[in-house]
């Protein structure tokens, strides 16, 4: 069921109360991407899990910097949009997101990651998309 305020098309899609069909289609390309931000990040994470010595790869540095710059983008949709926007949800989530930069950015360079960097990376992101998905 779509949440309250939006309205169901005829096709089965949602459509958002002062969107066009234009705006309906390049806010779900953005969605679209920041999923796929999200799944190189936690992708390339999740394929060193057994490694000995993990370390920060390039689809973790892009799916991160991915999840940032689309979901900036998100935000500026809803700010726009009719729904209440929830700021408090907003800024845990950039807190943690630039938490997760924070640690790719100071090992990028590193042989390897030690176990509690990468651990943080990882563990933050799945925190990061625990919060998307659970709070509302």
């Amino acid at each position: 069921m779509p949440p309250s305020g939006v309205n169901q098309g005829s096709s089965g899609g949602v459509n958002r109360p002062g969107y066009s069909r234009a705006m309906e289609l390049l806010h779900n390309l953005v969605v679209l991407v920041h999923f796929l931000g999200f799944a190189a990040l936690l992708g390339g994470a999740l394929a060193q899990l057994r490694s000995e010595q993990p370390v920060v790869n390039s689809m973790m540095r892009d799916g991160a910097w991915t999840q940032l710059v689309t979901g900036i983008i998100l935000v500026v949709f809803k700010e726009f949009g009719t729904e209440p926007v929830n700021h408090v949800k907003i800024g845990i989530k950039l807190l943690v997101l630039v938490a997760v930069l924070f640690l790719i950015l100071i090992n990028r360079k590193k042989d390897f990651l030690d176990r509690g960097a990468f651990f943080g990376i990882l563990g933050l992101t799945v925190l990061n998309a625990a919060v998307a998905v659970l709070w509302e």
